[in-house]
């Protein structure tokens, strides 16, 4: 496992160039789990549809600077960031401003922007009081492997890939994985795959608990124990720009989505002193 340094947040991509397969949701309410239970998170929108950011009750008109500012080299992510209407959870939005970058940055460092950025954020904390300093960046990425998935990729500790527990789930897997060993034979030699969660499972249907033994299967431990469920209030609570936590905080997603907290703090305290 890849140490992070005093002051530096732990920085995990959500990625998967599959689309659909629960990115965005899994940002937002892990990250308002993750707040829930006492840390600081810095939620770092990267799809141009700003989706996260939305999803987190941010109107797209309360985004004056955005993650296209943070990799067009006008502002900081700290000058970005947000606070929401969660307790330690900010987050840095995004819009369609994204869909441009690709051709406006040509220089050779491109694809390490958001990788420079994290690095002054963590510059920056060291000076911080530790109940100050985001402990985890949570980052979206968008559905491809794109300029803008391998700024996240370069940026990022680990990997933290949603998987859906539906037909086609492990269509591209094969290929993401390859995708993460080309990022770590070139841009990022520490980049590792954090951990595999299953999402939109549904339990009573003998497809689900299908693709969740072939997940298992291929990635053996890195999969999550806790298994997000298809959830019709977790679907809903985007529509009124909250996390399932405080939309439903006692539906079967919330829950579920406190375990994965949880069990991913867990899991690093476990390979920090291994």
């Amino acid at each position: 496992m890849s140490a992070t340094r005093p002051g530096e947040a732990r920085t995990l991509a959500i990625a998967n160039q599959k689309g659909g397969v629960g990115k965005t949701t899994t940002a937002i309410n892990l990250g308002t789990a993750l707040a829930s239970i006492g840390e600081r998170v810095l939620v770092i929108d990267l799809d141009p549809q700003g989706n996260a950011s939305t999803g987190l009750g941010i109107d797209i008109e309360a985004r004056p600077r955005t993650t296209y500012d943070v990799l067009a080299g006008g502002a900081g992510l700290v000058e970005c960031a947000l606070p929401t209407a969660v307790p330690g959870l900010y987050v840095v939005p995004a819009n369609n401003d994204l869909v441009g970058i690709e051709s406006e940055i040509t220089d050779t460092n491109r694809p390490f922007r958001l990788r420079d950025a994290v690095a002054a954020l963590a510059a920056r904390q060291r000076s911080l009081p530790e109940d100050q300093r985001f402990n985890y960046l949570l980052i979206d990425c968008p559905p491809s492997l794109n300029l803008l998935t391998l700024n996240a990729l370069s940026a990022a500790n680990a990997v933290l890939v949603p998987v859906q527990c539906e037909f086609f789930a492990l269509e591209g897997i094969s290929q993401l994985k390859d995708s993460i060993d080309q990022i770590r034979a070139t841009l990022n030699p520490t980049l590792e795959i954090q951990g595999v969660v299953l999402t939109m499972h549904d339990a009573r249907t003998s497809l689900s608990r299908e693709v969740a033994e072939n997940v298992r299967a291929f990635f053996g431990p890195k999969v999550y124990e806790t298994i997000i469920p298809r959830n019709t209030r977790v679907a809903e609570a985007p529509s009124h720009g909250k996390p399932i936590l405080l939309y439903d905080f006692d539906c079967a997603g919330s829950q579920a989505y406190i375990k994965l907290a949880t069990e991913i703090i867990e899991r690093e305290r476990r390979n920090q002193a291994a």
